[in-house]
């Protein structure tokens, strides 16, 4: 049985207001019976990836990506933190694996269950721009900026974009800024969910 508490995690819309998760997130959340507060992680990071998303599309339009399977990464990241709970409130990396063997396990596609793997592990070889924008949406979400990461998603940007590094990253940067800046909200809106299922 879902908890009142979870559900009113997938369903409060927060300051500033929070996207929903995909259906079928929320319906495998409820099945798992999700800690709250990895049910309000998971919206944060979403609607973040969701206006990266957003913010790629206008600024970079060669940029081809699969917007459906991003936003999907960012919906289900850190799913695995329902096998490992400890790692909601400290640090740890099961859950990367382990997410992405659940999510293999409901039977999701490698091309959605990957996020759960990659999102602590951008420098693999088959890290795609996917892959790239769901791990800066979990950091950027609370304000943390990751040089190394954001200079992946120039490099990406600019070679399809015809641009200078310089001059993506400049507009990243702005954009990136611009979102941090409700960062406190979210951490907040995070924060009033227990971490206990």
């Amino acid at each position: 049985m879902t908890s009142v508490v979870l559900r009113l995690a997938l369903a409060e819309t927060g300051y500033p207001a929070l996207r929903s998760l995909p259906e079928r997130v929320e319906v495998l959340l409820e099945s798992l019976n999700a800690p709250p507060r990895l049910a309000a992680h998971l919206r944060a990071v979403h609607d973040v990836a969701w206006q990266l998303a957003d913010w790629v599309q206008q600024h970079y339009d060669a940029a081809r990506f699969d917007r459906t399977a991003m936003l999907f990464g960012a919906a289900t990241h850190d799913i695995g933190k329902t096998i490992h709970p400890n790692e909601l409130s400290g640090p740890g990396s099961a859950h990367e694996q382990a997410g992405y063997e659940l999510l293999l396990a409901q039977g999701f596609e490698n091309s959605s269950a990957r996020f759960a793997r990659t999102h602590g592990s951008w420098t693999e070889a088959d890290i795609g721009v996917e892959d790239l924008l769901v791990s800066l949406a979990d950091k950027i979400w609370k304000a943390k900026r990751v040089p190394e990461l954001e200079q992946l998603v120039v490099q990406h940007l600019s070679a399809v974009g015809g641009q200078q590094s310089w001059q993506v990253f400049m507009t990243l940067d702005d954009e990136l800024d611009r979102i941090a800046a409700d960062a406190d909200q979210r951490l907040a809106f995070q924060a009033k969910y227990p971490v206990a299922a």
